[in-house]
């Protein structure tokens, strides 16, 4: 019973602070659920995930990758998740992070010649991303492994995923990349 109680205060605590954004113009997103942004004649609107999330894995010297992904994935209507985009000062990260993976729609890991031998975050996203897919229909896609330079991507990962290179023609890569997304995205839409 308590813990019933505390889950309502919880989510009205939650309710005060979005109106108290709103009515000071600010949007509150919230993952996998959508955003909500002010208006002033009825308050507010609420607008719908309907973007495909996809969370993008990296190691810290591949940052500017990782951000032309995040630009490229934005620009052709997808929802990136970047480290140094959307963790705010002050948020639990590694929370924040299984969070992420755990609404996301696909994870987009940066293979390189630096983030296959790095430990650190990056090994432990991977670990966890690839848990997650173990909980998901055989044939769905959520792991996508891209090649950032001619890097052996890990044994684990070859045996039963395949992988995408963004080199030496990123364009070429990254359009194949989003169609495989868009299919597995209108495949799930559909059913």
């Amino acid at each position: 019973m308590a813990r019933g109680g505390n889950s309502w205060q919880s989510s009205a605590q939650v309710a005060r602070l979005v109106r108290q954004c709103l009515a000071e113009g600010v949007s509150v997103e919230m993952d996998g659920l959508g955003t909500f942004l002010p208006d002033a004649q009825r308050g507010f609107r609420f607008l719908p995930r309907n973007r495909p999330k996809v969370f993008v894995a990296y190691v810290q010297e591949d940052a500017a990758a990782a951000e032309r992904l995040f630009e490229d994935l934005e620009a052709r209507g997808f929802d990136p998740w970047l480290d140094r985009r959307k963790l705010l000062p002050g948020q639990n990260w590694p929370r924040s992070i299984e969070e992420a993976i755990n609404t996301s729609d696909f994870f987009l890991a940066c293979f390189s010649h630096r983030s296959v031998k790095k430990k650190g975050g990056f090994q432990a996203e991977i670990r966890y991303a690839l848990d997650c897919t173990q909980r998901m229909p055989l044939d769905d896609i959520f792991l996508i492994p891209a090649r950032l330079d001619a890097c052996l991507v890990p044994l684990r990962i070859q045996r039963e995923t395949q992988y995408i290179d963004l080199f030496p023609d990123w364009d070429r890569g990254f359009r194949r990349m989003v169609t495989a997304m868009r299919r597995q995205w209108n495949g799930h839409a559909a059913a």
